[in-house]
């Protein structure tokens, strides 16, 4: 007699869970409708009725083959009847491949079925998040984010391969086999029902008990995952050497390490255990219905061949049946992964196309700017950060902001890139509010070289290209001569084709800033934002950085941020902000006879010669007049 079969679906462990309260808690946050669940399958549903029907006709020809072999037990052995026995063996190969084949076609079409599905969220997802404001993104850890995208959606295909056709599966062979029993021996099915239900419960019993200890193990895990993660990334390795930390990351390491050492010995001897039980179990029920079959009152005359063929039959009930006993906890699990893509599906888009956007050339577009009582005030701020600010920015000229941290400086540039809406008020090119502009022309009108400089990890090329996929070599190179990068790239042994490494950490400050220098040129914007895009560098890099800058911004509108006053002086228009609010505007020459807060950082030596941004940016404590400012000034600007 065969040994018995110890496997879920697909031949896998029999698993037994129970609802995790993470699960539970998803679902009471954010409830799921199934219909828009439905919504999802809707597309392939024929897909899916063809699935449901393979498995039910799978489930009802494997039955056949107990019934099979009874009668070559019973009749074609002691019988010599060798036509018999020869087309019993014959039907018992039938139905093995007949299941297998249906079992291969089954996983085709529910695993494509899956895969689109997941493709559609997954696409959807990554879009809808892309349209998201920068406020999200500050508020959301990006690992959860990653997980939204890879683990919540890609626990979509447990769902469409396993969960669902698990439960059809399951219930129809317990019900088919059920049936099949009672058919064979009433007397063995009814033994079959007292004995089942304890000894289903004594292997739930000890499935859970070894959970707990898994649930840990998988802690400890993620911990060490962790701590490789942040330990061995380039930024890990260099903050534990730069500070001496390399001992104690080691020994931290060690410590969850043999912390693992204990919990897997554990699971181990848990899951022996569990092996165990189900091994007593399996051979229990057996060595019951044999006593049963062999005493005169419960025998009923049966042959042996029933007996072998109801055997067979009981130990395969065993396994859907425990299947089904989880169909809770994976229902469960699958709404509420349901419902944490729905939430991002449901965020609403802060900053989103225009109904009908207002057209806008490039090649019409001159670039005059203006912010007309421009308002803003951040999510949960004690204050606004922008009040009452009106500024014009003629085409083709420069503005200069300047101010202390917090003033408003880099809030009021961001919305030039509407990277905010403001709170009142409107911004405005060429008298359209950026608000009616669609974002696709508005990113070709606007370019942005910011302080913190973000490269891809692949080659210079590729990250050009990153801002106009169609643009052509002659293009790149000249987008690379105009920035004063292109002698640096060619003396690399790869030119062009050089990597970058993990976030450009190959390049020195002011290389990877002319990089991002010639990767917006190559979109030509009409108005350039420079938000304090040589703050983090030295000042011979930073003289490279500002000769590259003063060339392509000519005849263009620019906008920049500077921690340095030395490199506005020829500014067109200067604004001064403090707390929101314009303090001071004019050119360098009128604002130095003003004597008011910009001659005062004059007076105070313009910090050019120092690499201190908070320096270059604390105004003077004095106005013109005498009247000492108080308070302490904090930052608020994101």
């Amino acid at each position: 007699m065969t040994s018995p079969h110890f496997g879920g679906p697909g031949g896998g462990p029999i698993r037994t869970r129970k609802i995790d309260p993470a699960d539970r808690a998803q679902l009471e946050d954010s409830p799921v409708s199934l219909r828009r669940i439905g919504s999802l399958f809707a597309p392939y549903r024929w897909q899916i009725c063809v699935v449901m029907v393979l498995i039910v006709v799978s489930s009802t020809i494997s039955l056949a083959n107990p019934f099979l072999v009874r009668e070559v037990i019973d009749r074609a052995i002691p019988d010599q009847n060798v036509s018999l026995l020869v087309w019993a063996v014959l039907g018992m190969l039938a139905i093995t491949i007949a299941g297998s084949v249906l079992g291969v076609v089954q996983t085709w079409i529910s695993t494509t079925v899956g895969q689109h599905i997941m493709h559609d969220l997954r696409t959807r997802v990554f879009t809808h998040l892309q349209r998201q404001s920068l406020g999200f993104f500050t508020r959301t850890r990006g690992g959860e984010i990653q997980s939204r995208l890879t683990n919540d959606i890609g626990g979509m295909q447990t769902v469409v391969t396993s969960t669902a056709t698990s439960i059809a599966s399951n219930v129809t062979t317990v019900v088919g086999t059920v049936i099949a029993m009672a058919v064979l021996s009433w007397r063995l099915s009814l033994l079959s029902l007292i004995v089942l239900p304890p000894a289903i419960w004594l292997t739930r019993k000890v499935a859970l008990m070894r959970r707990e200890i898994t649930a840990q193990r998988q802690h400890a895990l993620a911990d060490m995952q962790t701590q490789i993660e942040e330990s061995l990334s380039i930024s890990g390795v260099q903050l534990g050497k730069t500070l001496g930390a390399g001992p104690a990351m080691s020994g931290r390491f060690a410590d969850t390490s043999h912390r693992l050492v204990d919990l897997e010995v554990r699971s181990q001897l848990s899951g022996r255990w569990r092996m165990a039980t189900m091994s007593i179990v399996f051979s229990a029920i057996p060595a019951l219905l044999y006593l049963a079959a062999g005493l005169p009152a419960t025998s009923g005359g049966m042959t042996i061949g029933t007996l072998v063929a109801f055997t067979g039959l009981q130990t395969t009930l065993f396994r859907p049946l425990m299947g089904l006993l989880d169909v809770g906890v994976s229902v469960t699990s699958s709404l509420a992964l349901f419902s944490r893509i729905f939430q991002y599906l449901d965020l609403p888009v802060e900053i989103d196309d225009p109904d009908k956007p207002v057209p806008m050339p490039r090649e019409k577009v001159s670039g005059a700017v203006r912010f007309e009582d421009v308002g803003f005030r951040y999510e949960n701020a004690d204050r606004h950060a922008l009040a009452g600010v009106t500024i014009d920015v003629p085409a083709g000229s420069s503005l200069a902001l300047v101010g202390e941290t917090g003033s408003g400086k880099t809030t009021l540039a961001s919305l030039v890139a509407r990277l905010h809406d403001p709170t009142s008020g409107r911004v405005m090119i060429d008298g359209v509010d950026l608000r009616d502009i669609s974002l696709a022309e508005l990113s070709e009108l606007v370019g942005v070289v910011s302080q913190e400089t973000y490269l891809l990890h692949a080659t210079i090329r590729e990250n050009l290209r990153h801002a106009r996929a169609a643009a052509t070599d002659a293009e790149i190179v000249a987008a690379a001569r105009a920035a004063q990068v292109h002698e640096l790239i060619e003396s690399l042994p790869d030119g062009y084709d050089t990597v970058v490494g993990a976030r450009g950490h190959r390049f020195s400050g002011g290389e990877k800033q002319r990089i991002a220098i010639a990767r917006t040129l190559l979109r030509d914007p009409r108005i350039l934002v420079l938000d304090e895009a040589t703050s983090a560098l030295d000042n011979e890099t930073e003289r490279a950085v500002q000769a590259a800058l003063d060339v392509v911004s000519r005849g263009r509108t620019t906008i920049s941020i500077a921690h340095r006053l030395s490199t506005i002086r020829d500014a067109d228009q200067i604004v001064v902000l403090d707390h929101g609010r314009v303090a001071e505007r004019g050119n360098h020459d009128q604002l130095r006879v003003l004597g008011g807060r910009y001659a005062a950082l004059l007076a105070r030596g313009d910090s050019a010669g120092s690499d201190d941004r908070a320096a270059a940016e604390v105004p003077c404590r004095r106005h013109a007049a005498g009247r000492e400012e108080s308070g302490e000034r904090v930052a608020v600007e994101v």
